[in-house]
């Protein structure tokens, strides 16, 4: 999905769509602090249900590889180192750090925080990270927080008590677990 649909979604759902206006909205307040809002909702989300993603390094004896080396691997800001393979290894830092104990290829599984969006950030181009199950709850987050200061309604709330229902029965896992069993089990 793209910033563009995302701020679709959004401000159809808190009834603030203009498609003429080049904002998408009318309301200065609401088109000013749209995009920080959506950052802030985005990298809860991404918090819940993580973005994955993987890395190959390789290394020698001795050599520490912490966030700013994974990042310029991955391209993204890294949140959360998941798992390493490959190579022996300890984990420093309350594993933010890894230490490598021999040289080869360092398979490194991870999570990353999304791309932010800036002033610069282009509505159309811009693809979430997220998966779709996030993007499905995202305006629900956006909105409740872009209302909560118009105490004449009560839409802020609602939009967030019905985004804080959804978090609760977002599933974070990508795959499930399974258990296959050969060569005659009886149970």
């Amino acid at each position: 999905m793209t910033k563009y649909e995302m701020d679709i979604k959004v401000l159809g759902l808190i009834e603030e769509l203009n498609p003429n206006s080049e904002f998408l909205t009318d309301d200065p307040d609401i088109a000013t602090k749209k995009d920080e809002v959506m950052n802030q909702v985005m990298f809860e989300l991404a918090r819940l249900k993580k973005i994955p993603r993987y890395v190959e390094l390789d290394v020698m004896e001795g050599d520490l590889i912490n966030f700013d080396k994974l990042e310029r691997a991955c391209g993204s800001e890294v949140y959360q180192i998941a798992k390493v393979s490959g190579v022996r290894h300890e984990e420093k830092a309350q594993g933010t750090v890894i230490k490598v104990l021999e040289s080869g290829t360092a398979e490194i599984d991870l999570y990353i925080y999304p791309e932010r969006i800036t002033e610069k950030t282009k509505a159309r181009a811009y693809e979430f990270e997220l998966s779709p199950d996030a993007l499905e709850i995202m305006p629900f987050g956006v909105a409740g927080d872009l209302l909560k200061s118009d105490v004449s309604t009560n839409y802020g709330r609602i939009y967030t008590e019905e985004y804080e229902r959804k978090l609760q029965r977002l599933d974070p896992r990508y795959s499930m677990p399974t258990i296959s069993f050969e060569d005659g089990w009886d149970i």
